[in-house]
């Protein structure tokens, strides 16, 4: 083995076990888990490099996801485009890009943050350079709290000293421990360096469903006074929605410094889908299985899906979040 390839070998090592003390304690599945992603790491790490070559935005394929795997997110899209059109051709940005995207279950949040990955990475969500943190599976106890704050610190800092074009999503937001969040605070910053380690050209994306009951009240307030939810605006729901973040005592979004310091660029919300754009969910994913779309199939899936609220059944109550499986029972 090359030394600089056995370099970058301890180099994973090193960072991973930073980031294994943090799941303890481990249930075998958690154990062989790790070692799969480890192994995929230290793959990555072997072939995959922080250039060029690896690391490019491409606005037109985003934009063609956003347009044809993406449904009734006319907001989210636009701002997400938007938002990394202009910080990816930003040679010297001010601080980092920080997005926060909020709704409920099934709106689409975790897909488009891989669409995000699979159109900047050429290893799109398999990239070394591209970091998953799942709230509670990764920071499952409260007693730990320091410790974790410790341990993000750590990765964050190493991945980013390794390739400034990281990027880090963090899942399950509102079920992350008030306060963990902020020891990343110095990171997001407009600093220039820290310890000699510039962040600015870094990415980092929460995803949480805190916020998700202004989000669809909205979204229904606009239903019953018959106006078309294309009609909803940004400015409809953004203050609304960091408030109700930021006084979620449940939220991992909690008082936090990043929302008062005004360190989130974005919180993109992310609204309630409705029957058609459940029938466009699985004509999609029919797609995306190599079938033939069909409109009829995928208008029994649809309502084969619960709606609320109960009386007008307007919105689906998990989004397209169980499209894919049901699917399988009428294909």
């Amino acid at each position: 083995m090359k030394a600089a390839h056995l370099y970058l070998s301890l180099l994973v090592f090193s960072s991973a076990s930073v980031l294994v003390n943090a799941f303890e304690p481990f249930t075998t599945t958690v154990v062989l888990g790790i070692g799969a992603a480890l192994g995929r790491t230290i793959y990555n790490y072997l072939h995959e490099s922080c250039d060029s070559k690896w690391i490019g935005f491409n606005a037109t394929g985003l934009d063609v996801d956003l347009e044809n795997k993406v449904f009734g997110q006319h907001i989210g899209s636009r701002i997400i485009l938007k938002a990394l059109t202009g910080f990816m051709s930003n040679d010297n940005p001010k601080k980092p890009l920080v997005l926060s995207l909020h709704g409920h279950t099934g709106t689409g949040k975790n897909f488009v943050s891989k669409l995000i990955a699979d159109n900047i990475y050429k290893e799109g969500m398999d990239s070394s350079f591209v970091h998953v943190f799942t709230s509670e599976l990764h920071f499952p106890h409260a007693s730990k709290l320091d410790t974790y704050k410790s341990q993000l610190q750590q990765w964050i800092k190493g991945n980013v000293s390794n390739c400034e074009r990281s990027m880090f999503i963090f899942d399950e937001m509102d079920k992350m421990h008030p306060g963990l969040i902020d020891s990343i605070k110095p990171y997001l910053d407009y600093y220039d360096k820290l310890d000699g380690i510039s962040y600015r050209k870094a990415i980092f994306i929460f995803l949480s469903n805190a916020g998700g009951e202004s989000i669809t009240q909205t979204a229904l307030d606009f239903w019953k006074a018959g106006r078309d939810r294309e009609e909803i605006e940004l400015k409809d729901l953004e203050t609304l929605l960091s408030l109700s973040v930021f006084n979620n005592k449940n939220s991992g979004l909690w008082h936090t410094s990043l929302i008062d310091k005004n360190l989130v660029d974005f919180f993109v919300p992310f609204l309630p889908l409705e029957y058609r754009h459940v029938v466009q969910c699985a004509m999609a994913a029919m797609k995306a299985k190599g079938l033939e779309p069909d409109k009829n199939v995928a208008e029994q899936v649809a309502k084969d899906v619960n709606y609320f609220p109960k009386s007008e059944r307007v919105f689906s109550v998990k989004g397209c979040k169980t499209i894919e499986n049901k699917l399988h029972y009428y294909t």
